[in-house]
């Protein structure tokens, strides 16, 4: 399995692993994913087993230290030069999950951060999916602000 950044023609691929990680409500719409895709498309990576998208890690740079909901909606707020890599999703199709995709490709993302001269890297997630990222170097942050989709998040980070 191989692991690229995404291109434009990726959406509708891209759509189907939001539409199968997420429920209705957490789902990132068509729109936004687009928006993201063509502002950012150096930090929206994806997986592929023989040419299918199977997985991806997305998300924004920015010199704010907080994942805040806006963001989300708004990749226009995205700093190319910012400090931090925010991480909006961590997808895989269901059929994958448990092989290891999704951390081979969250260890890619971490070192490609890294690599930019980052300070490090934020996400939120939900309880159960503490002790992954913390496996990864993730300190646990406590309950985010964020309300995004109606569910408890908790902020995670990565620092260099």
């Amino acid at each position: 399995m191989g692991i690229r950044t995404a291109l434009p023609e990726d959406i509708y691929d891209i759509f189907k692993v939001e539409e199968e990680s997420f429920p209705p409500a957490e789902q990132a719409d068509m729109e936004s994913l687009k928006q993201r895709l063509e502002i950012y498309p150096d930090h929206f990576w994806v997986m592929e087993d023989d040419g299918r998208i199977v997985s991806y890690v997305n998300g924004m740079v920015t010199d704010e230290t907080e994942l805040r909901d806006e963001m989300y909606k708004n990749a226009e707020l995205h700093n190319g030069n910012g400090s931090w890599q925010m991480i909006f999703g961590v997808c895989t199709l269901p059929g994958y999950r448990g092989r290891g995709c999704a951390g081979k490709l969250l260890r890619h993302v971490i070192d490609t951060a890294r690599r930019d001269g980052r300070k490090g890297l934020v996400l939120t997630c939900k309880e159960r999916l503490i002790g992954f990222y913390a496996s990864f170097g993730f300190a646990d942050e406590g309950i985010s602000d964020s309300a995004h989709g109606g569910a408890v998040w908790h902020q995670m980070r990565l620092q260099f």
